[in-house]
């Protein structure tokens, strides 16, 4: 039996990146209708029902996911390198913002500043303590300090996704500390 950690990591990349992989479609603005990826899932010899998939939900610990109102459909928050309109409005964001990476990509980020890659976004926390976590994910963390008010008042947008993860197009050099 699959652990939910695997099984989550499998819903991130379906909703998130690759919805193939389920043999499931999102609709323009990412949601997948919750049958579908329950049947998704079952086809990968994962034994799901709603009420498994509500406990998964709610248990994540990075509120990956979200239900509609009536739980009919499901969807990811944020993350997507597969077109999707999030629907997001522009909201100013703190004084500071931080972003966890490691020593190895910090040659680029000088050079470039951050930048989404394939994603919609780049992602930013409003904690030291979150961005330690994100950074730690690839070794050592380096948290990089955003002056994301600055940002803001010199035109750059920012989101902030369901799950409180902060959004940009990117983040220029001078913006980092």
């Amino acid at each position: 039996m699959k652990t939910d950690k695997s099984i989550g990591k499998l819903m991130s990349l379906a909703l998130r990146h690759n919805p193939k992989v389920l043999n499931i479609e999102l609709d323009e603005n990412g949601w997948v209708s919750v049958d579908e990826l329950i049947k998704g899932l079952n086809r990968k010899h994962i034994q799901m029902d709603m009420e498994r998939l509500t406990q998964l939900v709610e248990t994540n610990d990075k509120k990956r996911y979200r239900f509609n109102a009536d739980k009919t459909k499901i969807c990811a928050n944020q993350g997507h390198s597969v077109e999707v309109n999030l629907n997001l409005k522009a909201i100013e964001p703190p004084h500071t913002l931080y972003h966890g990476t490691v020593n190895k990509f910090m040659a680029s980020i000088r050079e470039k500043g951050l930048i989404k890659g394939t994603r919609h976004h780049v992602h930013l926390s409003e904690t030291k303590d979150t961005a330690i976590s994100v950074g730690s994910r690839r070794g050592k963390p380096v948290i990089l300090k955003i002056s994301a008010k600055l940002m803001h008042e010199q035109g750059f947008n920012f989101y902030q996704s369901e799950n409180g993860v902060w959004l940009t197009e990117n983040v220029p050099p001078k913006f980092i500390e």
